[in-house]
């Protein structure tokens, strides 16, 4: 583990690539405050882990983090590989600051402004466009990936006849089953991600590894 992170310290354009890690995954949280409150729907994983944090009382940041946690052990202990330090950003950054700024919006902003579907619609496309930008540049920055999106490639491995995409599709429409089961709000956004997230992501990474040149 040691070698790993030493690794990691070593690679090419190391400063750049950990700031850039740290400010997507503060984006994506800051993205998935509007998002809840756009009620349209989220990310597959961010409905399921709002669903179980509000069925134990616990707040979203303490239960997504105690999540990656087991999940975290479980890719480890099958062999997991891509984590470093964007899987420990991404670990607790995205949950915490979904809270952070999901708390703050509860004190600028006026009651009962997102009652309106002009309001929802507009300040939809704007964060869903700014998640996907940043889930991207988080992926690209290749500091490491999230114990929840290691996960279904384990799986594939052990499934080698079986199209990464659609192993990928399958675990997202698991959780979103859990989520469901759990009380959450299944929403037309959330159907949308689980079935085109990973492929705009990659699409959109192409562009940013251009842009940003962090390229090994």
């Amino acid at each position: 583990m040691k070698e790993f992170f030493t690794h990691m310290y070593r690679r090419k354009n190391f400063v750049p690539r950990l700031i850039l890690v740290n400010a997507a995954v503060i984006v994506m949280g800051f993205c998935l405050s509007w998002l809840v409150l756009c009620d349209f729907g989220t990310d597959p994983c961010t409905l399921m882990n709002l669903a179980i944090a509000n069925t134990l009382g616990m707040s979203i940041g303490d239960w997504q983090a105690l999540l990656n946690i087991i999940l975290l052990v479980f890719v480890v202990l099958f062999g997991g590989r891509n984590l470093g330090f964007g899987t420990v950003a991404n670990m607790f950054l995205v949950g915490y600051s979904l809270q952070f700024f999901s708390w703050l919006w509860g004190i600028l902003l006026p009651a009962g402004l997102f009652d309106s579907m002009a309001v929802r619609l507009i300040v939809l496309v704007p964060a869903l466009v700014c998640f996907i930008v940043a889930a991207a540049v988080y992926m690209d920055v290749d500091l490491g990936t999230a114990p929840y999106d290691a996960v279904p490639y384990i799986v594939s491995t052990r499934l080698p006849k079986v199209p990464f995409s659609l192993v990928r599709m399958a675990y997202d429409i698991l959780v979103i089953i859990i989520g469901v089961c759990f009380g959450g709000k299944l929403r037309v956004v959330t159907v949308i991600m689980a079935f085109t997230l990973g492929p705009i992501i990659q699409f959109v990474g192409k562009y940013l590894q251009k842009m940003i040149e962090i390229d090994d």
